[in-house]
Order: structure tokens, then sequence, then C-alpha cells
């Protein structure tokens, strides 16, 4: 086993790397994995050093689509709103009242929207890691950003 990790781990660490887009700790995980899977099968494992390898990536390959598999069956994770970077300090009513028209109108805005405007706003995300998080096309992230905008401000107007 120490031979077979020794002549091809960086091999299947390479192309690990290439399946996962660069993230280091998840192919090293996979490798990691791969590695255990090959001492579990050992004896599925080819003699031949080409075939070994051919074996071991598979493996990997299989790790990853399997990985993506299990996200994509996943449902999104929703984050609430967080309210309290709202300043508390003035007890006006009017900041009372601001409080609450803006309270309501993102309760009137989809999970989804308010997911959004959260990521672009309160946590301060670029529209470009908010599109790499989410997997969609930038172009969608900012029209979709645009629309949130839009109906929170309708939501506003009607509060």
């Amino acid at each position: 086993m120490t031979a077979l990790h020794a002549e091809h781990a960086r091999a299947v660490l390479r192309l690990l790397l290439v399946l996962t887009q660069g993230q280091r700790q998840t192919a090293e995980d996979l490798l990691q994995e791969t590695m255990l899977r090959a001492w579990r099968h050992l004896d599925s494992v080819p003699a031949e050093s080409d075939a070994a390898r051919r074996w071991l990536l598979t493996v990997a390959r299989r790790l990853v689509i399997d990985g993506v598999r299990l996200r994509r069956g996943r449902p999104a994770e929703v984050h609430l709103v967080d309210m309290t970077w709202i300043p508390a300090g003035d007890d006006t009513t009017g900041s009372a009242l601001a409080s609450y028209a803006m309270r309501h109108a993102l309760g009137r805005l989809s999970a989804a929207q308010r997911s959004l405007l959260s990521e672009v706003y309160l946590v301060g995300r670029s529209p470009e890691e908010v599109a790499g998080r989410l997997g969609l096309p930038i172009g969608t992230v900012k029209s979709r950003t645009h629309y949130a905008l839009r109906a929170l401000r309708s939501g506003l107007e009607a509060a």
C-alpha cells in the first residue's frame, strides 16, 4: 500500500485538483478517501502500475461525481435575515416605523430574494462571489438582485 501511494498519489491529487477546481483541501480529502478505498479493496487493485493508476483515477473521479450528486440532492440552505445590524440607539417613533416597514417589506420577498439581498448587501459579498456560491451566471445574479431590490422598494412604498 505504501508503494502504491508513493507511486500514484501525486497523479491522483493532480486529477482531483482539476476536478475540484483547485480546492486543495477537498482534493486532499478525496485523495485520502481514494487511498482508503484502495486499502480496503487491495485485492481488486491491479498489480501492473498503469492499470493500478487507472483504477485509482477511476475511483477518484467517481468520488467527485458522488460528491456533486450529493450536493445537488440537498436543498439550498436559506439564511434568515439578521436585523440586529439596525442601530437600536434611536428609540423614536420614526425609527420604529422604519424598522417595521423594512421587516414587513423583507417578509413579502421570496426566500430566494431575501437570501440574495442578504448575501450582497448584509454580508457584503460581490455579485461574482454570490454567483460562484450559487453556481449561477453573473448576469443572472445581477438581474435577480435588481428585481429583488425593486420588489423591496415596492414593499417599502406600500408599507
